[in-house]
């Protein structure tokens, strides 16, 4: 397959796939239990799942190390394991994909709070994601995708750890605005496009949040703040309630198609699903995407 930057450079939109967690909980992961221990003990499932994805029509998969820093595996004893899970998770998603799909090594937030609002130094939090790409990019990782971000000197941390093992790699680097249109921590998308556009990342944008309208705004804005940016946007499948015992998301892939249209409209490069999306809302999307581009 052509190396990311090639793919961007071309007409079209990259699909990306979706959900991990709700995905791999449909599969027996308990609640609570880390999704980063089936890479080690469940690896079939890590490969049905990238598969999943791959058939449904996907160009990207993830990972499954969005808690892979040793911060985050440090609650479930984990802490000792960082290089070995997630250099075995980019070799399943590497297995599956062949060279047929690419591979972004996930990367989320640390969990902690940075001082001086809490006890995680800066220098500490580069050192945890450096270990963390340290793996990725020994299993054949085409490029690193830094998501769910709340804090910009947290993304900031992340990029300079993920350089500090390879400098050339494609960063793509994804914030989560869900209160009131800003980050948990208050950063707006224009603020988190422009600080880190100029960082020289291959792709910014939104993953996860509240509502697809609203990560659509977040997106919006981020092209009018940073109008020649490489947009990127993995949205949640709306918010999670209980019915029966069980976490549902309302938004089926008939609507999640709808918006990816819209998403295309701001000329987003890279669409994907977040928590509650599975691979028949990948399979939509690739299909309304088709429509789109012949349209």
């Amino acid at each position: 397959m052509s190396t990311l930057n090639d793919l961007l450079a071309g007409a079209g939109i990259l699909l990306a796939d979706g959900a991990t967690g709700t995905q791999l909980q449909k599969a027996g992961l308990k609640p609570g239990d880390s999704p980063e221990r089936w890479n080690l003990e469940n690896p079939e499932a890590i490969r049905a799942l990238h598969r999943s994805y791959l058939e449904a029509g996907a160009n990207i998969v993830l990972t499954n190390t969005f808690g892979g820093t040793r911060f985050r595996l440090a609650r479930h004893g984990l802490e000792g394991q960082v290089r070995t899970i997630n250099e075995t998770a980019a070799r399943l998603a590497r297995e599956t994909a062949g060279e047929t799909a690419l591979v972004f090594g996930d990367i989320g937030p640390s969990g902690e709070l940075l001082k001086p609002l809490g006890k995680l130094a800066y220098e500490e939090a580069v050192e945890g994601f450096a270990e963390q790409a340290e793996g990725l990019l020994s299993g054949g990782v085409d490029a690193i995708l830094i998501e769910t971000m709340s804090d910009i000197n947290e993304a900031k941390a992340a990029i300079e750890g993920v350089r500090r093992i390879n400098s050339g790699i494609p960063l793509l680097v994804t914030f989560s605005f869900d209160t009131h249109g800003r980050t948990m921590m208050g950063i707006k998308p224009e603020k988190a496009a422009r600080e880190i556009w100029a960082l020289g990342v291959t792709a910014i944008g939104a993953n996860c949040g509240r509502t697809l309208s609203e990560t659509l705004t977040a997106i919006e804005q981020m092209r009018a703040a940073v109008p020649e940016a490489v947009l990127m946007a993995k949205p949640n499948a709306g918010l999670p309630h209980t019915s029966g015992g069980d976490m549902v998301y309302d938004v089926t892939p008939a609507v999640m198609a709808e918006y990816a249209q819209k998403f295309a409209a701001q000329q987003v490069k890279i669409f994907g699903g977040c928590c509650g999306s599975g691979p028949e809302h990948i399979r939509a999307v690739a299909k309304a995407l088709r429509q789109h581009a012949d349209s």
